[in-house]
């Protein structure tokens, strides 16, 4: 088919839609719809994608953590054997980098919040706030956490941890609500009844999707952490591995020094786990994946009640369009230019369909970005040349049982339709 051909026939099919315009509309209605519910989801989901990327760099691609328990499992729903496993003890951290060449740095956290049932307060004058994290740590924890920066002052050292010293690192959102006109550092704060010197604030950072973030913690010394909470058992351990060596021979030589540190059997099992920061995007995979899945078998209903509806439509025109057919074969148009024609037709059809899809799932994404800006929904060059495609390929496969149809019908039988 030459280029002028081709040009003919799109006209024509762009003719015959536009003589129908309802019916037109009715029928791509499917086709809207399937395109629609995948570019939406799929701009979510890639928004989403890279956000959690983007967290996961802040909170350090090379960290990695150990903890009693899997991560992101609830304890009391695992076996005993795990349940009972025996907690980490506060300078876990000191003992795993001096058994273990594989560690660069090392810190044991215990934090004091409202999940773990524990209520915290910090007071200033006549404000206070209520919503907060209090965090026991030791100095190399920023080294550890790139995510928690300080804006002002400065991070626990040595000697405040050598000392159990009164002194507080907060977030911004903590420091704004306590001193809302005055420069924190210096300022003496109640700290769950406790009188604590100001020393540092972290740089603005809030956490994903508005969930708790570096604004909502105030960090003391581990140290004065442990004589004043002595209730809080649960501890972690936060590390960074050296540069050279891989993910998997640091995790196997943590693990190996880990078992020595706790005096484990040759033959007994691990009673804590060492995991990367890397979790976050696997169970958002998972999460992300389920979801892909199930829009995918939605949209497909879409495309295929959609496809059906063109294949029905393409094949009242073709009836319709009888003698046109008989005259067109009869001045010498071919087979393959009556088949080419039609399936120009169901294609430009469907095409139009799957523009519109693009472009209504292009303002879904907009709006959740808009009045949702925890959720960072983006459309990508990506998908909507998928949703073109997608709903091409619909109309080529409905539309080619009408074209071929119409293609085999005898021209004498044509013109004698009435």
């Amino acid at each position: 088919m030459t280029r002028s051909e081709f040009g003919e026939n799109l006209n024509v099919a762009w003719d015959t839609l536009r003589a129908h315009k309802v019916r037109s509309g009715l029928t791509l209605l499917g086709i809207v719809i399937g395109v629609t519910s995948v570019i939406s989801v799929a701009s979510v989901i890639e928004g989403l994608n890279r956000f959690i990327q983007q967290k996961v760099e802040e909170l350090g691609s090379g960290t990695y953590f150990i903890s009693r328990f899997p991560v992101g499992t609830d304890p009391t729903r695992m076996p005993e054997k795990i349940r009972l496993r025996r907690y980490i003890e506060y300078d876990t951290a000191t003992r795993l980098k001096q058994q273990c060449r594989a560690v660069e740095s090392a810190t044991t956290v215990a934090t004091r919040a409202s999940f773990f049932g524990q209520s915290n307060e910090i007071r200033y004058a006549g404000e206070r706030v209520q919503k907060l994290f209090v965090r026991g740590a030791e100095p190399a924890y920023i080294d550890v956490l790139p995510m928690f920066t300080v804006d002002q002052g400065r991070f626990l050292n040595a000697t405040d941890e050598e000392h159990a010293s009164q002194v507080v690192v907060i977030g911004s959102k903590v420091a704004d609500s306590l001193f809302p006109r005055l420069n924190p550092l210096g300022k003496s704060v109640v700290l769950n009844g406790g009188l604590y010197q100001v020393i540092g604030v972290f740089s603005q950072k809030e956490g994903m999707f508005g969930g708790p973030g570096p604004d909502d913690f105030a960090i003391i010394p581990l140290s004065n952490f442990r004589k004043h909470n002595p209730d809080v058992k649960e501890l972690a351990v936060l590390f960074t591995v050296n540069r050279n060596l891989s993910s998997r021979e640091a995790m196997d030589e943590v693990t190996d020094a880990m078992r020595r540190v706790r005096r484990l059997r040759q033959s007994a099992e691990n009673d804590f786990e060492v995991f990367s920061s890397d979790f976050l995007s696997t169970l958002w995979n998972q999460l992300t994946g389920a979801i892909v899945i199930l829009t995918g078998v939605i949209s497909s209903i879409g495309l295929l009640v959609g496809g059906i509806g063109v294949m029905n439509i393409m094949l009242i025109s073709v009836t319709e369009r009888t003698k046109e057919i008989g005259v067109r074969k009869a001045i010498g148009a071919r087979p393959s230019d009556i088949r080419v024609q039609f399936l120009l037709e169901a294609t430009t059809l469907c095409v139009a369909g799957g523009l519109l899809g693009i472009l209504f799932g292009g303002i879904i994404a907009w709006v959740v970005r808009t009045t949702m800006p925890s959720i960072p929904a983006s459309l990508s060059w990506f998908w909507a040349i998928l949703g073109v495609c997608i709903s091409a390929s619909v109309g080529l496969f409905f539309g080619y049982w009408p074209a071929d149809r119409a293609a085999r019908l005898d021209p004498i039988v044509c013109l004698r339709y009435e």
